[in-house]
């Protein structure tokens, strides 16, 4: 994996599911995040081959519940976030899903409270023994290459010194999110204390914040000094951001969105959340489209509201078709 001028899709809870990803790389996306999993959730999975839609699945053991889902079209550029607060834990982990995935990154600025209150996410930048614990154990232990994704800290100095013990532990990158824990996403991110990271070290660094068009990218790289760029909420709202040649209509990429999660048989819950986001950026949901997805009980109804019927039954009926010659 190589991380000097990638372009790069962050990691986001509930959207950075196998068919988000694989629209992100279809429009230039290089590097793509899938969703932050716990720990403790993935080392309760197996690992199944799915031989009907070709993906490789993470199932937790005694359900029909995939907690990872991944296949080979992805296989060279798809990172997996880990949310932990342990080492041994984090490589256990690690263990089960590296040889599937690009790179296994760990995550230490979601400030949430489902994930800071385990002591996971930005809780783990005021504990840099732990992080240091945590970074050199899957080093050691695993072949795939280790990143991490930080938040600022209360000064640019303290995120500097941070960064630099976080780039002794040997990892192959660094992603800044140019925010610190209680700002906002309506808060401007702070570029210039990003550049302060990229100035230190000598690893890539990948700036976060503040992307939502094409030329964003440019300007951050050139005020940052950074190797890469990763973009959330504005590939969330038009995934081809990542085109330096045409940025199509989100109508468009929200249709083809849809037509990805059938074929990849994506979660009806996180396709109608991913969905829901993109229209409330542009629109509304009490029109009839926000009111058809909110009612809509799975894929097959989603396909109704986007009047892709034809589309949905023909992967139906094809995988009918592979049934019946296994």
């Amino acid at each position: 994996m190589e991380y000097e001028n990638k372009l790069v899709l962050a990691p986001m809870v509930r959207v950075g599911t196998l068919p988000f990803r694989l629209l992100a790389a279809d429009y230039g996306a290089d590097i793509t995040y899938a969703e932050e999993i716990i720990d403790h959730k993935i080392i309760k999975c197996e690992r199944i081959v799915n031989d009907y839609i070709k993906s490789t699945d993470f199932v937790e053991k005694g359900t029909d519940n995939v907690v990872f889902r991944t296949c080979n079209e992805e296989k060279g550029r798809v990172v997996f976030q880990m949310g932990t607060s342990d080492a041994v834990r984090a490589l256990k982990a690690a263990q089960l899903v590296c040889k599937d995935v690009a790179a296994v990154d760990i995550n230490m600025g979601c400030p949430k409270s489902f994930s800071v209150s385990g002591g996971m996410g930005a809780a783990l930048l005021t504990k840099p023994d732990l992080i240091h614990d945590i970074l050199t154990t899957l080093r050691r232990n695993i072949d795939t290459p280790v990143t991490c994704k930080i938040r600022l800290l209360k000064s640019s100095q303290d995120t500097v010194e941070l960064a630099r013990r976080i780039e002794k532990t040997g990892v192959s990158a660094l992603a800044v999110h140019g925010r610190q824990v209680a700002d906002r996403p309506r808060d401007p991110a702070k570029w210039n204390e990003i550049a302060d990271v990229v100035s230190a070290l000598t690893i890539p660094v990948i700036a976060n914040g503040d992307v939502f068009e094409y030329d964003d990218i440019q300007r951050i790289k050139v005020a940052t000094g950074a190797s890469s760029v990763m973009v959330a909420r504005g590939a969330l709202w038009n995934a081809s951001i990542f085109s330096p040649n045409v940025e199509a209509h989100w109508e468009d990429v929200k249709k083809e969105y849809v037509r990805k999660s059938i074929l990849w048989d994506n979660d009806v819950k996180s396709t109608k959340h991913t969905l829901k986001e993109m229209i409330m950026h542009y629109s509304c949901l009490e029109f009839p489209e926000g009111k058809a997805i909110i009612k809509s009980q799975n894929l097959a109804d989603l396909a109704k509201v986007y009047g892709d019927e034809e589309y949905y039954e023909s992967v139906r009926a094809y995988r009918i078709a592979l049934d019946r010659h296994a």
